[in-house]
């Protein structure tokens, strides 16, 4: 599916993807520094993903979780320092709202900014618990 503004494109396209441009990104935010390319791509499998382009440069990406029926997790919302300021998040938050495979009940998000935009889309802040596997010492005994 894509979507089209006068210069820029968002695709779910991920044959388009620039993984390379991607794996930068994210390495260079607060939620994501620490994945390898590898698993950054491995998670792209299981996921729709979102990608902004103006013309063939991607400048944003976005993936989402989901069982397509009750719930999607909104993960890794990300656009080029070099491109904010003119509406792409806010767009490309559009885009994911509308897909036709992400029509379901409840969204859920975890981000520590932004909180003006996805209010716009109806989010709120909710008590969430995690457990990082990859840390015994948060998951203690089970």
């Amino acid at each position: 599916m894509k979507w089209y503004s006068k210069y820029y494109t968002v695709s779910d396209d991920q044959r388009e993807m620039d993984t390379d441009v991607i794996f930068d990104m994210l390495s260079k935010s607060y939620w994501a520094s620490d994945r390898s390319k590898e698993v950054i791509v491995k998670s792209m499998e299981s996921s729709i993903c979102f990608g902004v382009y103006e013309g063939e440069i991607q400048v944003g990406f976005a993936r989402v979780i989901t069982d397509n029926i009750v719930f999607s997790w909104i993960c890794d919302v990300i656009i080029h320092p070099d491109h904010r300021g003119k509406g792409l998040g806010k767009w490309l938050f559009q885009c994911i709202m509308e897909h036709p495979e992400n029509q379901v009940k409840t969204f859920g998000l975890f981000t520590k900014d932004a909180h003006t935009l996805y209010r716009k889309f109806g989010f709120s802040n909710v008590e969430t618990m995690q457990c990082r596997v990859d840390d015994p010492a948060s998951w203690g005994r089970r």
